[in-house]
């Protein structure tokens, strides 16, 4: 029997406006002039910073060329757990295909998009044709993805074993070295966090833990704030009704509205995250902290040492 691979609740095609609001303190030390002089220091793989697109249904969205082709439309989800391709992006970049070991789901719904072939990428541009970074991922090949979307990355893998850096409201990407010298404490402001990446066995996703010791998963493909699969929460108003959610495969779960929630991240607290409950979504979905929540700050993922710090964006 297949091993089934679930991509992640991130892959959700809808998303409501949220909204988190941090209680910041005095900024002082950072780590700007250290990420710039890993990324300058980088070594047949380094490239400019990328300009994304921001998709209330999509979430981020960049402009890619693979092996030499495109541009193509992808989403960076940082939920994801595996990488997508459209079969039409493969058939240009001339990609081959193979019959996968394994059958990779997406989706929530009973319509979930099933694939059981794939590929793998050698070298990826962003942004512009020249901004090239040699890589080497497999991605999952799908007949098609919604919103003419060609691609859903996922960051961590597309760029390993580099980290990466993604400013929300400068909707900008940078991809960095941290071989030599990972993150540290004195590297971070002190109105962010530095906490760590907690390792789920077979699973590279950036989860981090909260102050009630909930795992929470960190996914920039999601436009929720906090969003819960759990029907027991309490707060919930029975006057409102649930609103339907579209998930990658044109299936659809169910989500309502609960009360907002104060949650600590380190030694960052977000305040009035607005939270939803989710119906219909598969057993062990995860907590989710998404865009919405995680909108003011930059995020620096460090996967060499397991770290990732969140910090308020230098807009």
């Amino acid at each position: 029997m297949s091993k089934i691979l679930a991509v992640a609740l991130s892959t959700l095609i809808a998303a409501s406006a949220l909204w988190a609001v941090p209680l910041l303190g005095t900024a002082h030390a950072h780590f700007r002039a250290a990420i710039a002089e890993k990324e300058q220091s980088q070594t047949n793989s380094s490239i400019a910073p990328v300009r994304l697109k921001t998709s209330a249904g999509q979430g981020l969205i960049a402009t890619v060329w693979v092996n030499g082709s495109g541009p193509f439309r992808v989403a960076l989800d940082t939920g994801a757990g595996v990488s997508l391709l459209s079969r039409q992006l493969v058939a240009k970049a001339r990609l081959p295909i193979r019959r996968s070991n394994r059958t990779f789901v997406g989706g929530l719904s009973s319509g979930s998009i099933v694939s059981n072939q794939n590929t793998t990428v050698s070298s990826i541009a962003l942004g512009t044709p020249n901004n090239t970074l040699l890589t080497s991922f497999t991605a999952a090949v799908v007949p098609t993805l919604p919103g003419q979307l060609d691609g859903i990355l996922d960051p961590t893998e597309v760029f390993s074993p580099r980290g990466y850096s993604i400013d929300l409201p400068k909707a900008e990407l940078r991809v960095i070295d941290f071989s030599e010298r990972g993150l540290q404490p004195a590297d971070v402001r002190t109105d962010g966090a530095l906490v760590k990446w907690v390792r789920q066995r077979n699973d590279h996703r950036p989860f981090v833990r909260l102050g009630d010791n909930r795992l929470v998963l960190i996914d920039t493909g999601s436009g929720f704030g906090l969003a819960v699969s759990d029907g027991r929460v309490v707060g919930m108003d029975p006057n409102r009704q649930n609103r339907t959610i579209r998930d990658l495969s044109g299936g659809s779960i169910s989500a309502r509205r609960v009360a907002p929630v104060t949650v600590n991240i380190g030694s960052l607290v977000l305040r009035s995250v607005p939270t939803d409950v989710l119906f219909g979504a598969p057993a062990g979905t995860p907590v989710l902290l998404g865009r919405d929540a995680l909108y003011p700050f930059r995020l620096t993922f460090d996967p060499t040492n397991s770290l990732v710090a969140i910090e308020p964006s230098e807009e």
